[in-house]
């Protein structure tokens, strides 16, 4: 079997038996294309051809174009995961990016709302209007949760407990776990399934728990939009995205004293250390009351 039809088999690979979600096979389809691109006629037509010096090659190729760190890094995970698959299929005998350097990434601090932009993001959507009774809804969800904005847009009814006070979203990967969602956030949805969603279009067929006024589920680019609205709206300033909402969850969350273990399960880390992070975030407002309040600061 030639290239392409390995990185074919791959991806049914990763869509059948590891049930990836489809942004991530659209993300490997492109990383695994673009190495198919590079490489020359022999390469192509025997996978064996591909070697340590081909890897090697395309990765200083994509750096030269201007690829950033995080994005060479996230290549070459798919390029090791692939060339795992092929040694597993007997398919080459060793791994050729077994020595490539993976790069090093400056980790950014995430950056996250204050509590008083938080109770006035919370506030903006009106509660007279059945689009603000929606948007208020999906707002104190994401920030009571810690969802991701696919999470979010992709839950469903049965995915969420009003008895208990959770949800069970379907996060990367295609695990699932199950998260608290407090009374604030529970009385929103509750008010929303009552006076909007039950006389939405769609309402009785389609499965999602929030829908558009057309009926359909919403979508990420639909609550992108509708944050920002609110955030101009409330005289927030800052950058704002769904992501960031989860940023301030998990932050505000070890400023309050939960355990970081807890934290890691309710965002659905699989590494710790991505968890950690928001440690860091979490101590800055103790460093800066140190230095407002301290003589000798």
């Amino acid at each position: 079997m030639d290239l392409h039809g390995w990185i074919d088999a791959y991806l049914d690979h990763l869509r059948v038996e590891r049930v990836l979600a489809k942004n991530t096979l659209e993300a490997y389809a492109r990383d695994l294309g673009e190495l198919a691109s590079s490489v020359d006629e022999e390469a192509l037509d025997d996978v064996r051809r591909v070697d340590h010096a081909a890897i090697l090659s395309f990765i200083v190729s994509a750096s030269k174009r201007g690829k950033s760190a995080r994005s060479s890094a996230r290549q070459l995970s798919a390029l090791r995961g692939f060339f795992k698959f092929l040694v597993r299929e007997r398919a080459i005998e060793t791994d050729p990016t077994e020595l490539a350097t993976r790069p090093k990434l400056a980790r950014k601090l995430p950056r996250v709302l204050t509590y008083e932009e938080i109770d006035r993001l919370l506030a903006a959507p009106p509660n007279d209007t059945a689009r603000g009774v929606r948007d208020s809804a999906m707002i104190h969800l994401m920030y009571a949760s810690g969802l991701r904005v696919s999470e979010l847009c992709s839950l469903k009814l049965g995915e969420l407990d009003r008895r208990v006070g959770t949800v069970s979203p379907l996060g990367k990967g295609g695990k699932r776990r199950v998260v608290p969602v407090g009374e604030v956030a529970l009385e929103r949805i509750d008010a929303y399934l009552e006076l909007v969603r039950a006389h939405a279009k769609g309402h009785a067929t389609d499965p999602h728990l929030f829908l558009s006024p057309r009926g359909k589920r919403f979508t990420r680019q639909g609550l992108w939009k509708l944050l920002k609205a609110y955030a101009r709206g409330c005289g927030i300033t800052t950058p704002i995205s769904p992501h960031k909402l989860r940023h301030s969850f998990a932050t505000h969350l070890l400023r309050g004293g939960a355990d970081l273990r807890a934290v890691q399960a309710m965002l659905g880390h699989a590494d710790l250390g991505t968890t950690e992070i928001y440690t860091r975030v979490a101590q800055d407002h103790v460093r800066q009351a140190y230095d407002r309040a301290h003589p000798r600061a």
